[in-house]
């Protein structure tokens, strides 16, 4: 095969030239869209022709002999190579020309370096910066930043409360990140809080932190809420199965370190224990964490299958540019907010709005 690109102004318009050359015994390798020294945005579309039919259309009744040698073959193996590099080399130059555009404009520079600080990888602003040259948005501070802010906004997810059908809900995390603090707070919520009260069992699968058994059972206890402590996957299922009748089914599991790969197999156990119950498994993020730890804990937590991410200590920090960089990255649904230690005031439903004001004052303060 033999790859070709062919230039217009939209994808489609590309293909159709392939097509119209080559008929429709053609692949799809690639297509994208670059802007060109002119300033103009093209779409490029490379397409892969059988080799035979690219000596057709491009040398006449030459490709046709039967007597083609290896000769042949080798060059337009070399040719098709060196189309590749040609190809690479231009986009090369054009993200270096694009980037150049980019640091050359001194509005862009200062957002920038202000979103850096605040916690927003250069990856995604640059991302963002790059759609922009040569509009009036890059022309005005202001502007710029409020169009980011809507970016943001656009791809933050929340996953709305539902209670449609009986919820079973674990919580997995890292250590020290509040995992039984918020069960207790769900608890009280689903139970007093809302239009109705919800029948709301809790389940302790932590047998590995000292008290861990007490402080849930505790709550509950407060609460008037049934509580039980599970020490096996086999037990673990009878549970389940002797609490169907209730409305709500709260989980809290051990806390662990990204890199303790026995918890980590318990817990999948659990996880994976009964495929016929729809179990959502509910990511505890702290605020606090630095972007590094925070991917570590994604990829080490992130084949549970997680449904959303609860984000916990907002009071214990005002900076949130951290972990807005996490939640674009990985774009997973927020569903509550932590911002506390009081049990059951101090959570929220997830709130974009409430976020943003909190990494707009943060910017503000910038």
């Amino acid at each position: 095969m033999i790859n070709e690109t062919f230039v217009a102004s939209d994808p489609k318009g590309a293909y159709e030239q392939a097509v119209q050359k080559y008929g429709n015994d053609v692949s799809l390798v690639s297509a994208k869209q670059l802007k060109y020294d002119d300033g103009v945005l093209r779409c490029e579309v490379v397409i892969a022709v059988p080799t035979e039919l690219f000596m057709e259309k491009s040398f006449g009744d030459m490709s046709m002999d039967n007597s083609s040698s290896d000769e042949d073959e080798t060059l337009l193996e070399e040719i098709g190579e060196l189309k590749a590099q040609l190809e690479q080399m231009k986009d090369g130059l054009l993200e270096l020309d694009e980037s150049s555009n980019v640091e050359s404009n001194s509005i862009i520079e200062e957002v920038k370096a202000l979103f850096m600080e605040k916690g927003i990888s250069a990856r995604w602003l640059d991302e963002m910066f790059r759609s922009l040259i040569g509009t009036p948005v890059v022309e005005e501070t202001s502007l710029l930043v409020s169009y980011l802010i809507e970016e943001i906004d656009e791809i933050l997810k929340v996953k709305e409360e539902d209670f449609s059908t009986p919820k079973v809900m674990m919580l997995v995390g890292p250590t020290g990140v509040g995992k039984t603090t918020t069960i207790a707070k769900l608890a009280a919520r689903y139970a007093y809080l809302l239009d109705r009260p919800y029948k709301v069992v809790l389940l302790n699968l932590d047998s590995y932190k000292v008290g861990a058994i007490e402080q849930l059972a505790h709550y509950a206890d407060i609460m008037q809420i049934e509580h039980h402590s599970v020490s096996s996957v086999e037990e673990f299922k009878e549970q389940l199965e002797q609490l169907v009748d209730y409305d709500v089914i709260l989980i809290d599991t051990a806390g662990m370190s990204p890199y303790d790969t026995q918890k980590f197999i318990n817990t999948v156990e659990f996880v994976n224990s009964d495929g016929t119950i729809n179990m959502e498994v509910q990511l505890v993020l702290s605020a606090t964490v630095k972007y590094e730890d925070m991917e570590d804990i994604y990829k080490n937590f992130s084949f549970l299958n997680l449904d959303s991410v609860i984000i916990s200590k907002f009071d214990e920090t005002r900076h949130f540019g951290t972990l807005l960089n996490f939640m674009l990255l990985y774009k997973l649904p927020m569903s509550y907010f932590s911002i506390g230690q009081e049990v059951p005031d101090d959570l929220l439903l997830a709130n974009k709005e409430y976020l943003l004001e909190h990494f707009i004052g943060d910017i503000d303060e910038g």
